[in-house]
């Protein structure tokens, strides 16, 4: 079984992904509820008394010898309401992800099996490894430009490096390796809805 569980804080911001057996513990010591799409909260009693009345449920059910009780898709910490981190992390997939697999010289959309991840300015004369040096290319341009500087090799960035705004939905699921839940889309989303915008 492999059911992943979206944690939100006490104010209903998603904070993180956890293991179904850590959000049942949670909910258990009463360090959180269970969260329905309503919005509506149950502790670990009320949840297990509603897991009876209900054949069927998305995230499947828990047996012991004495109850089942349905897994939960997102609890709510009772006590937490700090934020995660504001940075997305520099990872491969977060490039891709960013870039929406173009190439930043062509401007083509690709598998990422034919991106590469290119240093703006070569290694070999200082450039960074960083969110301010590093695009996506295309096998091709990337081999075009080799260890030159864009105008060196003739060629023109369509898209120019930038680092990701962070939003605190789109943070937490770029952070993650996990696959949203469809059931987490409105958690997500209220993050989106009122996350401050920056002022110009």
């Amino acid at each position: 079984m492999n059911s992943d569980v979206l944690v939100l804080n006490r104010s209903f911001y998603a904070i993180q992904v956890t293991t179904w057996q850590r959000a049942l513990t949670l909910v258990y010591a009463d360090h959180a509820s269970v969260v329905d799409q309503q919005y509506r909260t149950y502790s670990f009693a009320d949840w297990q008394e509603l897991s009876q009345m209900i054949s069927s449920h998305p995230a499947g059910f828990v047996r012991t010898p004495k109850f089942r009780i349905a897994i939960p898709e997102v609890i709510a910490l009772k006590l937490y309401d700090r934020l995660p981190a504001t940075e997305v992390k520099f990872t491969r997939r977060n490039i891709y992800e960013h870039y929406n697999y173009r190439c930043c010289y062509c401007g083509n959309k690709f598998a990422s099996a034919d991106l590469n991840l290119e240093h703006v300015i070569p290694r070999s004369r200082g450039g960074k490894t960083n969110w301010s040096n590093i695009v996506t290319a295309c096998i091709p341009c990337n081999l075009k430009k080799a260890d030159k500087l864009p105008d060196e090799a003739g060629m023109k960035l369509l898209i120019s490096p930038s680092k990701p705004k962070w939003r605190r939905g789109l943070s937490l699921m770029l952070n993650s390796t996990i696959k949203m839940r469809s059931s987490w889309q409105r958690f997500i989303d209220i993050s989106y809805w009122n996350e401050e915008l920056e002022r110009e």
